[in-house]
């Protein structure tokens, strides 16, 4: 099953994401951010699995973090519950999950002497990751240090929640937009917002230009 869905690696990693990123633009409220938007991580996770299926000790590991994540989380949704240590164990396993993959990501295409549209996907899908890399390491701050940013609260949308503007800000960050409302105001979460900038500037810059360079050579050598 694995070997079959192997070669669409890339494309069933990338789908999963976007659905996590804008999936409440179809269901808006907390019903997504509750129910739906875990669910849809552990859909990347698998995912995720299957794309480091290659390697054989990577893939359990993760598998055993997928069953710890999925057995929390439906102890909760069963129990009715609400545990303060889930949020801390989902993010670090999340954080963990989307770090090792997005360097297999990189490994992958940096490795790839064909370019494709698999390749173009998993360039993409890499690029996504780096935002969600980028949430967790502001999350973990703002958790750790409450009010570490600025302007979380301030919004004219009152559905929109704490997370969601996190996840926002993240991508600002990492696409060097900075808009300006949601601002860091301690030090460690204003190098953590440089960092993040970097991530981005290096991925697009160096990442991207080998891509274009090989499709560019493999042109000419046609």
């Amino acid at each position: 099953m694995m070997k079959k869905l192997y070669p669409y690696r890339f494309e069933l990693f990338l789908f999963s994401q976007i659905a996590i990123l804008f999936g409440s633009l179809l269901v808006p409220g907390n019903f997504f951010e509750d129910v739906i938007s875990p669910l849809l991580f552990l859909v990347n996770l698998i995912a995720g699995v299957l794309l480091i299926s290659k390697k054989k000790k990577l893939m359990w590991f993760f598998i055993v973090l997928l069953l710890v994540s999925g057995i929390v989380f439906s102890a909760d949704i069963i129990e009715n519950k609400d545990d303060t240590l889930r949020p801390f164990l989902n993010m670090g396993v999340s954080f963990l999950f989307y770090t090792i993959v997005t360097f297999e990501i990189v490994k992958q295409i940096w490795q790839t002497k064909i370019v494709n549209k698999n390749v173009i996907f998993g360039l993409i899908s890499g690029y996504i990751s780096l935002g969600l890399i980028s949430f967790f390491i502001c999350l973990s701050i703002e958790m750790v240090y409450p009010g570490s940013f600025e302007g979380l609260n301030v919004t004219i949308d009152q559905s929109q929640s704490f997370t969601e503007r996190l996840m926002y800000y993240s991508y600002i960050t990492l696409m060097t937009i900075g808009y300006g409302e949601i601002v860091p105001v301690t030090s460690l979460s204003q190098k953590a917002a440089i960092l993040i900038g970097m991530m981005g500037q290096f991925y697009l810059v160096i990442l991207t230009a080998i891509i274009v360079g090989k499709y560019v050579n493999k042109k000419d050598n046609n």
